[in-house]
């Protein structure tokens, strides 16, 4: 076979390899006129040479461009030239070859071996120019997801990342019938130009995008669902590398399945609120095959069938007999065993299981005996965690307690210092009574009387400290409050802030104030300030801002005068309080209207105003404590904690903490519990005191600090008369009981209902707990056998007031 037939097959070969590639390929874009035309002349350039032994030089007048430009091709002619030119060969031709036959066949057969190796070696080369084209188109290709919106048909194809996007409309204008100047593409939720190319836009060979094709006029050319591809299996041709520099080509086909995949749960991010789905398989489900009609009578019918069987032969036999010979070479000799009945048999058996039982029963006790150990280790664990953490807990209400009495803030921290302050005195009382007599006693008692007011004075010198900051807190709350901007969250949780002309004024009179009330100031600062002022105050005419104006000029008098500034703190004090008031005012200040708790029409201060007996003023419900029992207002708060430090100087701190325990307690139930969010601190402190002793009921404790009122019984709401006050370990164990006369014995059930009854004498005067009140049969045995102990002291005399008096009575307000 030829040297150009082995070529021409060769050439077959491989388009036969590109073509069935291209079998495995989704859909092929045509390329452009353009790029075909450049394509083809390139393909020309490069066309394969048939060589021959007798065309070398049609061959290579025909070779142009970069082949005739070859060194190797300009050598191989030049040689030939030499060879072959007149000038170098004699006349005649046998004149040559007598002369010199041997050099002359020598050199044209050299000759001809190397044009024929030259052209070998460039058709190699074309063969390689090729391949290297053809692989260069395969790697410029990615695949593209096409979805066809609105109906969101799916379209895998190939598609040159280098090509324009125009002959992509073009395509798709033709199977969709559509203007390829109404189509639109878009890719990561950009529109995609005629004249861009995938890789303008980030896409590399070999990789997978989608992009979304529309219609910019849906009205006149609507997108349809395009029928060929509808049906049609879908295949995306991927590279695998399978070695070092090894890569190869899988085509994957996508079948699209219609069936609804099942919701198989997912979860929700708290934060983000992004949904989770947990993912199913992609394989289509097997069918599950039809079931046949089993509920028939055929199936509920059964044919019994007999057939016997019987040996034909019914004269065979084992043993050696005349004519007949069986070999007893593989013959076994059996001997019969030790005989035993199935009593022994039974037995034994017996016995065996005896031991397996054994056996198991210690494997089985040591594994519980493990689990006891582990429980008990853990046990004691837990305990020990808990003794510290209670110790902890009693270390920190100690340091707690040491911080309030030596830096009080709050009504309850005084409350503690004056109740310290009544026990210290106590003692020291009992000491002087127990060491003294006569004229040493009274010299002892007024040196405890001169300690006891030098601790008073100084208990009120931390009170005035703390009421100046307490004092100072509110009002640089209230300014932050009215200069605050007006705040909402919009839908996506953003925060949106706005300033109206009101919050824009109250931010102006805040920082006048700031600048005011600073004190490290020089006197050029202060003066601006003052003029600042001034400007400010003038806009409105009235006695408040008169006063101002006239405080204002009269510092600035005194300043030019040289006074010291120490000399100036109450003329400043009285300037920044007026300027305080006409802040508060709504009519110069429209937004500190909004928070000021005195209401602004004067007729609502008589509807709720109560006389004091004890301070004598005309005070607001709110001043009052009024407990759930009381009959009457009496006397204002500040009254009661006057005579309070001044005569039993008793804290309400553990009370307090006792009663929030209780609300947080009955909020944790969830079951419309009533009857405590109605108790207040004083039916608290009666009911703990009088019923209960300030003891627990079962081991005696009297530290308030340690102790809990919870409900007697677990299942019906808290009531005084369904409590019981216990300590905390001991609240957390009765609530676990699952019934309350396995728990507790008789004796001890009849002392709490004994109780129960006594906080119900003394709350069924309260006309809103009264309606929760039931009696039973039992309950009103123990009333008639203990009627005369459960008279409260505080109902035993009730004398009216004076006539001078009797004006001021106000009654409770009844709803």
């Amino acid at each position: 076979m030829s040297e150009q037939e082995e070529e021409s097959d060769a050439q077959k070969v491989y388009d036969a390899s590109g073509e069935s590639y291209g079998a495995h390929g989704t859909i092929n874009i045509p390329v452009p006129s353009e790029e075909l035309s450049e394509s083809d002349q390139t393909e020309d350039n490069v066309s394969e040479p048939h060589p021959s032994a007798g065309a070398h030089k049609t061959r290579a007048g025909e070779q142009s461009g970069p082949v005739s430009s070859s060194p190797e091709t300009e050598g191989a002619e030049q040689l030939r030239e030499e060879v072959t030119s007149p000038e170098r060969v004699s006349d005649s031709p046998e004149h040559y070859n007598k002369l010199h036959p041997t050099e002359f066949d020598n050199a044209m057969r050299s000759t001809t071996q190397s044009v024929d190796n030259y052209y070998l070696t460039f058709l190699d080369k074309i063969k390689a120019v090729k391949e290297s084209l053809r692989a260069s188109v395969q790697d410029s290709s990615a695949t593209v997801k096409v979805v066809l919106l609105p109906v969101g048909q799916e379209i895998t194809m190939s598609f040159r990342i280098d090509v324009i996007l125009n002959s992509f409309k073009d395509y798709f204008s033709n199977l969709l019938s559509v203007p390829a100047d109404v189509l639109q593409v878009r890719c990561a939720g950009r529109i995609l130009k005629n004249n861009e190319t995938l890789l303008q836009h980030g896409v590399r060979p070999q990789d997978v995008v989608q992009v979304e094709m529309f219609s910019a006029l849906p009205d006149l050319y609507p997108i349809k669902r395009i029928q060929k591809f509808a049906a049609a299996p879908q295949v995306i041709t991927f590279r695998v590398q399978t070695g070092m520099d090894q890569y190869q080509e899988v085509a994957v086909e996508m079948i699209k399945s219609d069936f609804h995949k099942p919701f198989l749960g997912g979860f929700r991010h708290k934060i983000t609120g992004v949904e989770y789905h947990n993912a199913g398989t992609q394989t289509v489900p097997k069918k599950v095959p039809e079931k046949v009609n089993v509920f028939c009578r055929d199936t509920q019918t059964i044919f019994n069938r007999k057939k016997l069987q019987q040996t034909v032969n019914t004269t065979s036999t084992q043993m050696t007999k005349i004519g007949v010979y069986v070999s007893n070479m593989t013959d076994k000799l059996v001997t019969p065993g030790q005989y035993f009945s199935a009593a022994e048999y039974h037995a034994r058996r017996l016995a065996a299981v005896l031991v397996l039982q054994t056996y198991y029963r210690r494997w089985h006790a040591k594994v519980v005996v493990e689990n006891l150990r582990r429980q008990k280790m853990a046990r004691m664990e837990w305990e020990d965690q808990e003794e510290l953490r209670k110790i902890r807990g009693k270390e920190e209400w100690l340091q707690l307690d040491y911080y309030r009495r030596h830096h009080p803030q709050t009504k309850e921290d005084f409350e503690l210092l004056y109740n310290a302050l009544e026990f210290w005195r106590q003692e020291e009382l009992a000491r002087i009574t127990q060491c003294f007599t006569g004229a040493e006693r009274k010299a002892a008692l007024c040196e405890l009387l001169e300690k006891e007011t030098q601790l008073i004075a100084s208990i009120g010198r931390h009170r005035h400290r703390a009421y100046v900051a307490h004092q100072e807190a509110w009002v640089q709350a209230f300014l932050d409050k009215c200069s605050a901007p007006k705040t909402w969250r919009r839908f996506d949780g953003k925060i949106i802030e706005m300033d109206t002309q009101f919050t824009i004024r109250a931010r102006e009179l805040q920082n006048i104030y700031k600048c005011i009330t600073l004190k490290p100031i020089s006197q050029d600062e202060r003066l601006d300030v003052l003029l600042t002022l001034k400007h400010t105050v003038k806009e409105h005419e009235c006695k408040l801002t008169q006063e101002i104006l006239e405080l204002i000029d009269r510092e600035v008098d005194l300043m030019m005068r040289g006074v010291k500034p120490q000399n100036l703190e109450g003329l400043r004090k009285r300037i920044s309080t007026l300027f305080l008031h006409y802040i508060k005012t709504p009519l110069f200040n429209p937004e500190a209207a909004r928070h000021i708790k005195v209401p602004q029409d004067p007729l609502k201060f008589y509807k709720k105003i109560y006389f004091c007996h004890s301070c004598l003023l005309y005070l607001p419900s709110t001043e009052f404590a009024v407990s759930s029992t009381s009959h009457r207002v009496y006397l204002c708060r500040s009254c009661v904690g006057l005579d309070n430090e001044a005569r039993r100087r008793e804290s309400f701190l553990h009370y307090r903490t006792l009663l929030q325990q209780l609300y947080d307690s009955e909020a944790d139930y969830e079951d419309e519990s009533k009857i405590a969010f109605l108790i207040k601190l004083q039916d608290l402190q009666y009911l703990t005191e009088n019923v209960w002793s300030s003891q627990s009921a079962l081991s005696a404790c009297k530290d308030l600090g340690d102790l809990a009122t919870v409900r007697w019984d677990k299942s019906v709401q808290w009531s005084p008369w369904n409590c019981i006050l216990l300590t905390k370990d001991e609240a957390a164990a009765h609530l676990k009981l699952a019934s309350i006369e396995e728990g507790y014995e008789p004796r001890f059930i009849h002392k709490i209902k004994h109780k129960h009854i006594l906080a119900k004498n003394y709350f069924s005067q309260i006309p809103v707990l009264a309606s929760f009140i039931v009696d039973d049969g039992e309950a009103g045995e123990i009333r008639k056998e203990e009627h005369a102990e459960t008279t409260p002291n505080l109902l035993e005399s009730q004398r009216l007031c004076p006539k001078k008096t009797q004006e001021h009575f106000c009654p409770l307000p009844t709803e």
